[in-house]
């Protein structure tokens, strides 16, 4: 292929200047403590919270934003309706919108006197601002188009004439479904999992207001990074990144093999 080395070295340097670079200082810094020093940064009561909310919070976004996000992306695809292409807007609303606004409109709406929140609170007894239920429901926001913008295009051009054959079968509209349009599908959906999970372990300004960040109880990681950095303990923020990065890396490989061992699957 023409030009090839040329573009491979420059992508190799332009990966290395923006993510290896920044990600080496990140783990050279680490380097400096000692490992007893490291494993009490890491490993103190506070950080184990933050790990627990952060991590679990992003899995269950993620995984609500593969069901909902599925359905809208389904609905976006196989139904005309009016109204639908405002609909296809606002899904792409989370990017253009700064997370810190997004993170305060979500407190004004869920908080104990919000629009939203005050009705939940009070008829339901659910508490959704500034508790770890609010730290979900704005990651489930932030990366929902992740998921949206992933299925799409897989059902745009998914053959229509295999669900049609297997209809003819005598196959349901649930065993199509299951049989015909998911395992195409799963590929992307995963993919979209993926992203949105990456996006959650990372999300800092939608959270922090509707979180109220109360140690222990609903402090993301991401803040308690932030902290360290404004208490100038540069070794122990960093030791903790490090540690984020090592499970999200994991996180990501282990669905990026699922994934291809779906494709796998589906192309047998």
């Amino acid at each position: 292929m023409p030009g090839f080395k040329l573009s491979l070295g420059f992508t190799i340097f332009y990966l290395t200047l923006i993510v290896l670079i920044p990600l080496s200082a990140v783990f050279l810094k680490t380097f400096t403590m000692t490992w007893e020093a490291f494993w009490s940064a890491v490993t103190s009561e506070r950080v184990m919270a933050s790990y627990r909310l952060t991590f679990g919070a992003s899995l269950i976004a993620a995984f609500l934003n593969v069901i909902f996000g599925g359905i809208v992306a389904w609905v976006l695809v196989r139904y005309r309706f009016p109204g639908k292409r405002l609909v296809d807007a606002l899904v792409d609303l989370p990017f253009a919108l700064p997370t810190a606004v997004a993170g305060i409109t979500l407190t004004a709406l869920y908080s104990s006197n919000g629009w939203l929140g005050q009705y939940i609170e009070g008829s339901l007894g659910i508490k959704v601002a500034f508790t770890p239920l609010g730290v979900v429901l704005a990651l489930t926001f932030i990366g929902l188009p992740f998921v949206v913008r992933t299925v799409q295009p897989v059902l745009e051009d998914a053959e229509r004439e295999l669900e049609e054959a297997a209809a003819s079968l005598g196959a349901s509209s649930l065993q199509t479904f299951v049989k015909v349009v998911f395992p195409t599908i799963l590929p992307s959906l995963m993919t979209g999992f993926a992203l949105a999970f990456a996006r959650a372990t990372g999300e800092y300004g939608s959270v922090i207001f509707i979180a109220g960040n109360m140690p222990m109880v609903s402090e993301i990681t991401p803040l308690f990074i932030i902290t360290k950095l404004e208490q100038y303990d540069y070794t122990g923020a960093t030791a903790i990144a490090v540690v984020m990065l090592i499970v999200s890396f994991i996180m990501l490989l282990t669905i990026n093999l699922l994934q291809a061992w779906a494709r796998g699957k589906s192309g047998k």
